[in-house]
């Protein structure tokens, strides 16, 4: 085999690796679900991109073809690595996480993927090859969520709502909406039984699209059929026109069908269908305030943005009280659009859209097929509609890059400055070959190697499996060691880990103490390097807080509350911080700021009337409570904590019957009850209470003796 054979089928080997990575789960990776496929595309795409280089050098066919889509594709990955070197967390920027594997460096991956795929699928005549292939792994994927729907496997979500191997039902809804359409081009272009397969595979990735219960996706789909349907009646002749309009009229029918019955016992019954059809102005409220708040980042830098990964920062600074009760942090806009306004400015947005449009008029303009065109054009159109209200992810960009470098392929024509490029002759490409390969190898090695340890060692650093901790620390040390860019995560979730094991005290004290130390230097550093971050800040706070440290803590939390001026949790922290030293006063006025922000939620009243209680204004505590719930005994932790320290028996042990009611009489909730019995002084209750406790709980005799020593007779 000539090397320029070997270079053809190392190329081949990796673009037709990677339509089957969304069946990959690497459960030995922290976030196995994203990590596995991300480093496994980087891997291939870097494999394909050095074996494709040396077949362009070698011959002038490979080498890239103009098109509009080309450029603007080029553009944007320019752009964004410039927009990226000047986000207020650059780093971030370029290399993202664990968590979203995004970022410049996913972006340049995926370009990569788009030059392979535009230059040698088209070349070769690959292209219905590969979107078999491409059919193949969505069937795959189809097969496992029917046995996910079977309940053969389980829905990792949990819940009703389908995610297949990719671990998220709005992924798997975009990343198959794609493939529907994908499926009814070729289908129209087969004939026999692989055309009857393909449309019967297309029937089931609805399905399946039904069962994620995306609405953004089910509405991504409606539209592009209609789309499809719209245009097929513009371009065909009579017949095609009676079929097309025939499917249009069934859709509508079928939407208004739906929607007039929303209401109906059947609809309401059906947990998918009722959250498909549940869609309404009120729906939007969260996505709206995330909207908003993003465009007011746009608004601030608006040429540059704030970088990939940079949507923490204007969510912390505009965070809107309203959405106290909704995730704590989000790094998205979930609208696809938008999230480019916030990362790359204006000139991203402008370019995004561009490759749309390019995309549209390549297909129009040279050698798409009917079919192609059409679906392809309504495959852009789904993925548009579902986009408004998500986020991308690897395998939307995949199949996207695919779609533009088909449209590409479809209108690029001879470009002379790349063909004027000189030839590498037999004998230069023997010292190239060798080269590159060393080039590759590094490449690989450095950008891919130590990451996929670190995100082996923080599982295991994570798991814990006895009382011996040691193990776990060590583990923490070896992803810290690597020359990783997720430090900021680890660092994060050392933090989360430190504080969940020494509040439980699960290890002895100098085991303990290392590992806070080692916590809170950590983050020090990362609070060193990320300054403006205050989310960083809180869970530098928590760690404090967890160890003693109140003042350090309280000097944290006012760092984030000036990042994040608005954001409830931030204040609620900090009034624990108070709480803690002793401070009871100034616990109640951070409270009561908190609650003045928004008084619509029951959780922050809590907090208000619980910082009244505590400071001894009993009674505008329980007034807050009633006018907030309608009563003053509430289970609830702050509540019950503030009527102890101020010995307000009666509502303590009342709440505390109500947590044990609640709780449906655990064993944990009746021990705090018997507790409040005897600082009450109600002694012979508390020992009823234990007894009680142990005739329902067996296993809790040994607690309860130890228990029962304290309870004078």
């Amino acid at each position: 085999m000539s090397i320029q054979s070997a270079l053809r089928y190392t190329v081949y080997g990796a673009v037709f690796i990677i339509p089957f990575l969304p069946l990959y789960v690497a459960n030995g990776l922290f976030f196995p679900f994203i990590t596995g496929k991300g480093f496994a595309f980087r891997i291939l795409v870097e494999i394909g991109f050095f074996a494709w280089i040396l077949l362009a050098l070698t011959d002038v066919k490979y080498r890239p073809r103009f098109s509009w889509v080309l450029v603007i594709y080029t553009a944007l990955a320019v752009w964004m690595l410039i927009a990226n070197l000047f986000a207020v967390n650059p780093h971030k920027a370029i290399w993202s996480n664990f968590e979203r594997m995004d970022g410049w460096i996913t972006l340049i991956h995926v370009f990569a993927f788009f030059l392979i795929m535009g230059s040698v699928m088209t070349v070769d005549k690959l292209w219905r090859t590969w979107w078999l292939t491409f059919l193949s792994a969505a069937a795959l994927m189809c097969a496992y969520c029917l046995l996910q729907l079977s309940g053969s496997l389980e829905i990792h979500q949990g819940g009703v709502r389908v995610d297949g191997t990719i671990g998220n039902a709005a992924y798997l809804a975009a990343y198959l909406l794609f493939a529907v359409a994908v499926a009814v081009w070729q289908a129209l272009e087969s004939k026999g039984f692989l055309r009857y397969s393909l449309f019967t595979l297309a029937a089931v990735e609805v399905i399946i699209v039904y069962f994620t219960a995306t609405r953004g996706a089910v509405l991504g789909l409606i539209g592009g059929i209609g789309i499809g349907a719209v245009l097929w009646m513009i371009e065909s002749g009579s017949r095609g026109r009676k079929v097309a309009g025939g499917l249009f009229v069934a859709l509508v029918l079928l939407v208004g069908g739906f929607y007039i019955s929303r209401n109906s016992d059947f609809v309401k019954s059906e947990p998918t269908l009722a959250r498909v059809t549940s869609i309404s102005v009120s729906d939007l409220s969260v996505r709206s305030a995330l909207w908003g708040m993003a465009l007011q980042g746009v608004a601030e830098r608006p040429i540059t943005g704030w970088g990939q990964e940079g949507f923490n920062y204007v969510f912390n600074k505009y965070y809107k009280p309203e959405l106290y009760a909704q995730e704590p942090w989000f790094d998205r806009a979930h609208n696809v659009f938008i999230d480019w306004l916030v990362g790359g400015g204006i000139p991203a947005f402008l370019l995004f859209i561009g490759l749309f449009v390019s995309a549209v008029i390549a297909l129009y303009k040279r050698e798409a097929s009917r079919a192609e065109r059409v679906l392809l054009i309504s495959a852009l159109a789904a993925y548009g509609i579902q986009a408004i209200v998500v986020f991308d992810n690897l395998f939307t960009y995949v199949p996207l890059a695919a779609l533009l470098a088909t449209a590409h392929a479809a209108s690029a024509r001879p470009w002379k400055f790349m063909e004027s490029l000189p030839k590498t002759n037999e004998s230069s490409l023997q010292i190239a070959l060798p080269l590159t390969a060393v080039i590759a190898i590094a490449s690989i090695w450095m950008i891919n190697v130590p990451n996929i340890a670190a995100a082996s060692s923080l599982v295991q650093g994570l798991s814990v499996t006895s009382a011996n901790i040691t193990p776990n620390i060590a583990h923490f040390q070896d992803a810290l060691n690597e020359n990783t860019y997720a430090k900021q995560e680890i660092r994060e979730q050392l933090v989360i880990f430190m504080s969940n094991v020494v509040s439980q005290r699960r290890a002895p004290i100098e085991t303990l103490n290392s590992l806070a130390q080692l916590s809170l230097t950590e983050m020090g550093k990362e609070i060193e390097s990320q300054p403006k971050d205050a989310r960083l800040r809180l869970e530098y706070a928590l760690g404090f807080r967890v160890v003693g440290d109140t003042k350090n803590a309280i000097a944290q939390t006012q760092v984030a509350r000036e990042l994040s001026p608005k954001k409830q949790t931030i204040m609620l922290e900090q009034g624990i911080e108070y709480w803690q030293e002793g401070d009871f006063e100034k616990a109640r006025e951070v409270f009561h700021q908190a609650y003045d922000l928004d008084r619509s939620f029951n959780a922050v009243a809590e907090y208000a009337a619980a910082g009244d209680i505590a400071a001894g204004h009993v009674s505008e505590g329980k007034d807050l409570l009633i006018k907030a719930e309608g009563t003053a005994i509430v289970d609830s932790e702050p509540v019950i904590l503030a009527y102890y320290q101020a010995k307000a028996f009666p509502e303590l042990i009342a709440s505390l019957q109500l947590q044990v009611k609640n709780q449906q009489g655990s064993v944990n909730s009746r021990f705090k009850l018997a507790s409040a019995y005897l600082a009450a002084g109600r002694n012979s209750d508390a020992r009823k209470e234990i007894e009680e406790t142990v005739a329902a709980h067996p296993e809790a005799s040994a607690q309860a003796a130890e228990f029962l020593k304290s309870v004078p007779k």
